[in-house]
């Protein structure tokens, strides 16, 4: 059975929720200025007030002469990824449409707009999952593209990019080339991990993963250091299709890297009571204003840490879990950042290669001696990366820490943190960076020269730019030019 995009059929009907968003904002009348939004990134470090344009569908796509664009989806990257003070930020949820569906296969085509959460209400009814997901179901398709999101799954089946057929890149000049692993494939791994600056990618097809039931068959295990920690991360008689430790930061001297090690796979008919394939309905808590500042603290942070881990790492035996708390435990929680307060905070995620897995001891023996509060910390295995020259998997263990704005004391420790992944042959994820130099960026990511020249080909006027590009160095062309 094949599902196509009609206006009139009973797909439209059925799934208007998964194809439809609400406009809240209005593009400006011809001629006039464009309208301003105020925006940031997820860790909320620094708001911008910001010119948008929110086209209605693929056709009213255009790029402003003389400014520079920037695409945004659900703005879930953590620092200025999908921000530019200086230019045009073009807003795509409403470029959402499911355009194809085989059933049978499982391949998919919908335009970038498609949130993951929509996605799931879509394809777990019939039996489908996506095959690689990030920690959180608010992000875009396209957004999801451009960061090369990676799993809990890595070890096993790689990033997104792993998975995409092929997918259509609007580029600056307004052409639309479609690309993958084995057509225009320069372009094609020049996008994934990206950050949207090759061209606006309109739309994905995708191969999703069968599935039995919408559970998840899930056991968790208590490490009591680092090193548990690592040998069960990469140990078979420890590992599932989704593996993943919650790291306590605060944990110092032998009880350093402990962890709570969580491994699952999608249960089948046979594993799960009352086997179902269900979409889960959830009304997320409210953080209802910014918490003060004092609240996340290491007195309160290390409360925390200790009640999770004796609290979780009794789950020892075996059970079946919705598949929303295994994947997405933050979404319970709607506006989850307020609780840092107004200064925001920062996440640090890097990788280390097997060979410079040393390293995670030495920045954790780093953060502890600094005492910084430190929320969240997730580590997992990471297999081989993929031909991406931005993208950030690789080969080694990857680790990922929240930490509180405080000032610039917290930015220092990051810097020190740059230097200890550099020396290790590491790199930081740039879906999570705020604050990087271009420098140490350089440094992490010896094959930027490559992307740098598709970049030029593609966008020869520096057309793609954002914050973030413009911190670090990605920006090529004219853009004093461009940018208004």
């Amino acid at each position: 059975m094949t599902m196509t995009k009609n206006p009139s059929s009973a797909l439209e009907a059925g799934f208007s929720r998964a194809l439809v968003a609400e406009r809240t904002v209005a593009d400006a009348p011809a001629g006039s200025a464009p309208p301003k939004q105020a925006l940031s990134g997820w860790g909320r470090l620094r708001v911008v007030e910001a010119s948008v344009s929110t086209p209605a569908c693929l056709g009213d796509v255009t790029f402003p002469a003389r400014r520079t664009v920037v695409c945004r989806g659900e703005g879930r990257s953590y620092g200025d990824a999908a921000v530019s003070a200086n230019g045009t930020v073009l807003l795509t949820r409403e470029l959402n449409a499911l355009e194809h569906f085989d059933v049978t296969t499982g391949v998919l085509t919908a335009q970038a707009g498609l949130t993951i959460e929509r996605l799931l209400d879509i394809v777990i009814p019939r039996g489908w999952f996506p095959p690689v997901t990030p920690g959180t179901k608010h992000v875009t398709l396209g957004g999801a593209v451009a960061a090369d999101v990676h799993g809990k799954n890595h070890h096993r089946v790689g990033s997104l990019a792993s998975h995409i057929i092929e997918m259509d890149v609007m580029l600056a000049d307004g052409t639309t080339v479609t690309c993958g692993p084995q057509q225009n494939a320069e372009l094609f791994w020049a996008t994934v991990g990206g950050m949207g600056l090759t061209g606006l990618i309109a739309r994905v097809t995708l191969q999703l993963a069968p599935i039995e039931t919408s559970g998840i068959l899930a056991q968790y295990f208590r490490s009591p250091d680092l090193e548990t920690t690592l040998t069960w991360l990469a140990d078979s008689g420890h590992d599932d299709h989704y593996t993943v430790a919650w790291v306590d930061g605060l944990s110092r001297g032998r009880s350093l890297g402990r962890s709570v090690v969580m491994r699952g796979h999608h249960a089948r008919r046979d594993e799960m009571p009352n086997p179902r394939l269900a979409v889960t309905a959830t009304t997320p808590l409210q953080v209802p204003f910014d918490f003060p500042s004092f609240v996340v603290n290491p007195l309160s942070v290390r409360a925390f840490n200790q009640l999770y881990y004796l609290v979780e790492g009794r789950k020892s035996r075996p059970f079946v879990v919705d598949y929303e708390r295994f994947f997405y435990p933050l979404d319970r929680m709607a506006d989850w950042n307020r609780l840092y307060g107004k200064r925001g905070f920062l996440q640090y995620q890097f990788m280390l290669p097997d060979e410079g897995t040393a390293g995670v001891r030495v920045i954790l023996e780093r953060i502890s001696a600094s005492r910084r509060p430190v929320f969240l910390g997730v580590m997992k295995r990471f297999g081989p990366g993929n031909p991406g020259p931005l993208s950030f998997p690789g080969q080694g263990f990857t680790l990922a820490l929240d930490f509180p704005m405080t000032g610039p004391d917290v930015l220092r420790l990051l810097d020190q943190l740059d230097d200890l992944v550099i020396a290790y042959g590491g790199r930081v994820y740039l879906a999570k960076d705020a604050r990087m130099s271009a420098e140490r960026f350089r440094m992490m990511y010896p094959r930027l020269g490559e992307w740098l020249r598709c970049k030029e080909a593609v966008d020869p006027n520096g057309c793609f730019s954002s914050d973030l590009s413009r911190r670090l160095g990605l920006t090529v062309g004219a853009p004093a030019l461009l940018t208004v």
